[in-house]
């Protein structure tokens, strides 16, 4: 028999975290030029974290990764205000890299990676059997691999869906044609990022709540 002293302690969502993910949807939403884009960039995100805070303790989550789905919401919000590729930056910053196109599109992929292997490979060693290693980390970077080719896929269907006229503007590819597939790499590099930068600090703070 399970007793309620063996269960995992369950870490509240971070206050200052739900704060911030709420301020940053009201500033994202009411400047938004086009409510289809910003419906876009933020709502899946956002229902996906009111679906996590609602099942927090089945999830059972650490703070790490509410803070990474905070700070993946944000950037969504960013994006749904202003479109990824028109995000204002600091005049030449762009010259100044030596890059020909706004880079936040990519920064936004690699957090897309980054923080979705955070939030899978908490779940998936909460949830399974698996341990640390080269199965848990293939499984997670292929999972994430899949689910960045899959919203370039669902970007596609909704330029076909609902703006056929501006496809190049609504998806941001800023002239270049491999974009989707830039993205799908940004997102993979984040990835594996995530897991060699975050995996022993995660398993140290899930160890330290079993």
């Amino acid at each position: 028999m399970t007793t309620r002293a063996s269960q995992p302690r369950t870490d509240p969502p971070p206050l200052l975290a739900a704060i911030a993910c709420l301020a940053a949807a009201i500033w994202s939403l009411t400047g938004s030029t086009d409510i289809g884009i910003w419906a876009f960039e933020v709502l899946p995100l956002g229902l996906g974290i009111l679906l996590v805070a609602a099942f927090r303790h089945r999830l059972s989550l650490t703070r790490l990764t509410y803070s990474m789905l905070a700070v993946g919401f944000i950037m969504q919000c960013i994006g749904g205000r202003y479109t990824f590729s028109a995000v204002p930056l600091p005049d030449g910053f762009v010259e100044g890299l030596g890059l020909t196109r706004n880079p936040i599109d990519r920064v936004g992929h690699v957090l897309q990676g980054f923080i979705s292997a955070v939030f899978l490979r908490e779940v998936v060693l909460r949830r399974t059997p698996l341990r640390p290693g080269w199965w848990l980390t293939a499984l997670i970077t292929g999972t994430c691999l899949g689910f960045s080719a899959f919203y370039e896929l669902t970007e596609a269907w909704m330029v076909i869906a609902f703006y056929p006229d501006a496809g190049p503007e609504w998806l941001g590819t800023q002239g270049d044609p491999w974009d989707a597939q830039w993205d799908m790499t940004m997102a993979l590099l984040g990835a594996v990022a995530a897991q060699l930068m975050l995996g022993t600090v995660q398993d140290r703070a899930l160890h330290s709540r079993s």
